[in-house]
């Protein structure tokens, strides 16, 4: 009886010992896999801004179309920090029509069930070359290059039950064949339960650094529905590449009792469904620059290094040859609109993502899109956030970063002209003079000891108060 329970003493020591070094190993992971993210470069830390296709070409946009823009952004925006390319849907679209989703798609897949671009509208993909040739021109520019996915896997590939690059899996065992994005039938969404998924979100992740790609907008996947299982594997894929890759997601309103989570995961998320150039809308689709007030004022505290909640692409300039909605046009937007859109993104400190075709910028458009004053204010402050908000107007403040003052910006949001004065107790500010500085005019207006300005129908005006 003794050696027998000694025995079985021994066992159940060996066995609690197994244990806890299996519970041990898994912690001194977990540290060396948080240590490794803490070790690498922060993303986007600041709001992201560069271009994107949609606005201007929707599904029809061509390697000459993409060259060019980002030609123009290098000559003319890249000082200012405008610095991504990104491709919009329908890249891996071999029968492009002028309709958004339109017609009945074919597609450009590879062996492993991966869309590839289509070489009618992106030749250099040629020979499997993917992306890397155009990727390669836009980083020889000094900028970065972008591409834009659905969630998902295409049906196509669950059809073919196409294998899953370097496993064992096939395309069958990824899917989620119950689910497919409502607006858009090309791909079903994954199954999270299944390794395959992983693996399969794995394999577009290595296949994208290969090529070059610096940021990945990943559409139907933050509202309409919430995806935050697929979030999070997309995430862990790309964590798993050595390249540093922006997540981007859309479309919106994402739900905001998922601030956390999105900043954990992604580095900008879409607060609205797509704004256009209306300025307000009482439709789901589009959103207008009005609807964004309300919206920015309950997001802005998520905002910080390495995650931006995103109030969408400008719509501003040349929405041509091909608009992603309605009809090709200069923007519906009035001057006094587009700086009152740019003013509030740039406090809210939301990604700045130009729309309209660069090729096309007229004067006006491309002075709005250089105020390196105004940029500032959305790259280098803090703390943003709506001092008073009604239906007819809003105040918006945020602190400089080197901490002089603070940056105020105030809103007409009625329909006439409107008169406002504010002292500085009002806006929070406990100095009783600062000295002004017009950001959009570019002139000093001496020390004031309240802000007193009349504004046109939705016009907007934006100020440094210094204390120095």
């Amino acid at each position: 009886m003794s050696r027998k329970w000694c025995t079985r003493r021994a066992l159940i020591l060996l066995s609690a010992c197994c244990i806890l070094f299996f519970f041990c190993t898994l912690a001194a992971q977990e540290v060396a896999n948080s240590s490794a993210a803490e070790g690498q470069t922060l993303l986007a830390a600041t709001p992201p801004m560069g271009w994107n296709s949609w606005d201007s070409y929707a599904e029809t946009v061509s390697e000459s179309d993409i060259k060019a823009n980002a030609a123009w952004m290098a000559e003319h925006l890249k000082p200012y920090g405008w610095e991504y390319i990104v491709v919009d849907e329908g890249w891996y679209v071999t029968n492009h029509t002028s309709e958004t989703n339109g017609g009945v798609p074919e597609f450009s897949l590879d062996a492993y069930g991966r869309y590839i671009p289509a070489v009618n509208s992106i030749p250099s993909a040629e020979q499997g070359a993917g992306f890397k040739p155009l990727a390669d021109y836009i980083h020889s520019l000094g900028l970065k290059f972008g591409i834009h996915i659905l969630r998902g896997i295409p049906k196509e590939a669950v059809r073919k039950n196409l294998p899953i690059a370097g496993t064992a899996y096939h395309a069958k065992a990824a899917a989620d064949v119950s689910d497919s994005c409502p607006w858009n039938t090309y791909n079903y969404g994954l199954n999270p339960g299944s390794l395959a998924a992983q693996a399969y979100y794995d394999s577009i992740a290595k296949l994208y650094a290969g090529w070059g790609v610096d940021f990945l907008k990943v559409d139907c996947i933050s509202s309409h529905p919430y995806k935050g299982d697929e979030i999070r594997m997309l995430s862990g894929a790309l964590r798993k590449v050595r390249r540093p890759i922006v997540l981007s997601l859309s479309p919106g309103p994402a739900p905001l009792d998922k601030a956390a989570e999105l900043s954990r995961h992604s580095q900008m998320w879409r607060i609205s469904d797509d704004v256009w150039d209306v300025w307000l809308s009482d439709k789901d689709f589009p959103q207008g620059v009005g609807n964004q007030f309300a919206r920015a004022a309950k997001w802005a505290a998520s905002s910080g290094p390495g995650h931006w909640p995103d109030a969408d692409m400008l719509p501003l300039g040349r929405l041509e040859p091909v608009a992603g909605w309605e009809k090709p046009r200069t923007t519906r937007l009035t001057h006094d609109e587009q700086r009152t859109l740019l003013t509030l993104w740039s406090i809210f400190r939301s990604p700045l993502i130009m729309g309209g075709n660069l090729t096309l910028c007229d004067e006006w458009t491309q002075s709005a899109l250089t105020n390196a004053e105004l940029i500032g204010v959305d790259q280098h402050s803090t703390g943003s956030h709506a001092v008073l908000s009604t239906d007819k107007a809003a105040v918006w403040l945020s602190t400089p970063e080197s901490g002089d003052g603070a940056y105020i910006a105030v809103f007409n949001l009625d329909t006439a002209p409107q008169s406002f004065h504010y002292s500085w107790k009002d806006l929070e500010l406990k100095r009783a003079n600062y000295k002004l500085r017009d950001l959009w005019e570019h002139e000093d207006l001496g020390s004031k000891e309240f802000v007193d300005i009349t504004l046109p129908a939705h016009g907007s005006a934006i100020y440094w108060a210094s204390e120095k």
